[in-house]
């Protein structure tokens, strides 16, 4: 009785360690998986659906919450939010991960501004970051039904596909910046439109219908609007008459740099939209393009086919970097 009286305090010590210890990996184990997130619509993951993981995420995070998405067709609207900073959605694979909604303008019918509403997916949350994954509108050719919304700086998409009719991806906010790289991008109408920079690099750029690529609204002080670099023009069966883009705003900016297209597009190659400004303040330009439809002499005349020596500013660094903080430069060069 004596020797385990004399132990006893040994013993108990040794207890609460343990349990202190346990305690302290559990706690680590929930803050590591606090940033690590599975949706699965199977049940075999953290939630079932995309909406949930985001509103379960912490605000602002100190470090990158990843949600990863396994392979299905969730049918919903996703929205990060403002606060939802530094998040990452990383599909299964970019054919079988599918974010898909059906909204339209005279769906949603708030008014002239009911577009704006008509999103599958909004970004709104800064340094967001998506692979492997597919956002649809499947509203049909009904009018304005936009699938992507990103109305948030330093956003990156890699490996993603964007499907829709008329106006499938909208990119806003003046100073914002937005890169999407290796994606596939389709739709009727303006269906690349907005005033962020953006720059599209490698991506296939697919018309359905015989209309206009992109409707840019450049504000009038930003040095570049839409970049296109090292991207494939294509045209569904049937699609003859496409123009390369049109001015939603005077100082709309547009450049196709390297890009190879296809014969449906225009031999004027861009429309003033009947705006008298057009000409004089909007800047539509072609570098070394490829394929039946760069027809560099037909262009309108207020067009520009850069010279050298023009190409060299339309780097990575110049059109993303412009006006970043030095902790958020070659933000665009993440993969994970």
């Amino acid at each position: 009785m004596k020797n385990i009286k004399t132990y006893l305090p040994i013993i108990l010590l040794l207890l609460l360690c343990t349990n202190i210890k346990a305690q302290k990996e559990k706690i680590n184990t929930a803050l590591k998986d606090e940033f690590n997130i599975v949706v699965d619509q199977k049940g075999n993951g953290d939630f079932t659906t995309i909406q949930e993981a985001v509103n379960a995420s912490k605000s602002f995070p100190p470090q990158r919450i990843t949600i990863l998405i396994k392979d299905g067709i969730y049918y919903e609207k996703v929205k990060i939010h403002a606060w939802n900073t530094n998040i990452s959605f990383i599909g299964e694979s970019r054919e079988k991960t599918i974010i898909t909604y059906d909204d339209h303008f005279n769906k949603i019918n708030l008014g002239r501004n009911s577009t704006f509403y008509t999103y599958t997916v909004l970004i709104e949350g800064n340094d967001f970051f998506c692979k492997n994954l597919t956002i649809k509108n499947t509203s049909g050719p009904v009018g304005q039904a936009v699938a992507l919304n990103v109305n948030a700086n330093r956003v990156l998409f890699i490996n993603c596909s964007f499907l829709g009719n008329h106006d499938t991806l909208y990119t806003s906010g003046e100073g914002n910046k937005n890169y999407f790289k290796n994606c596939y991008i389709e739709g009727t109408t303006d269906f690349i439109f907005g005033n962020a920079t953006a720059l599209f690099e490698s991506c296939t750029i697919n018309s359905k219908s015989d209309s206009y690529i992109t409707a840019a609204s450049t504000s009038k002080d930003v040095s570049f609007g839409f970049v296109f670099k090292n991207c494939k023009l294509t045209a569904d069966e049937n699609v003859s008459k496409v123009y390369l883009g049109r001015p939603w705003r005077p100082y709309a900016k547009t450049v196709f740099i390297n890009c190879e297209m296809g014969k449906h597009i225009l031999l004027e190659g861009w429309s003033a939209w009947s705006k008298s400004d057009t000409e004089m303040n909007a800047y539509y330009a072609e570098y070394k393009c490829t394929g039946e439809g760069f027809q560099p002499k037909t262009r309108v005349a207020w067009s520009h086919q850069l010279k050298d020596s023009e190409a060299q500013k339309y780097t990575i660094e110049n059109i993303l970097d412009s006006n970043a903080a030095p902790s958020t430069k070659q933000w665009y060069l993440k993969t994970n």
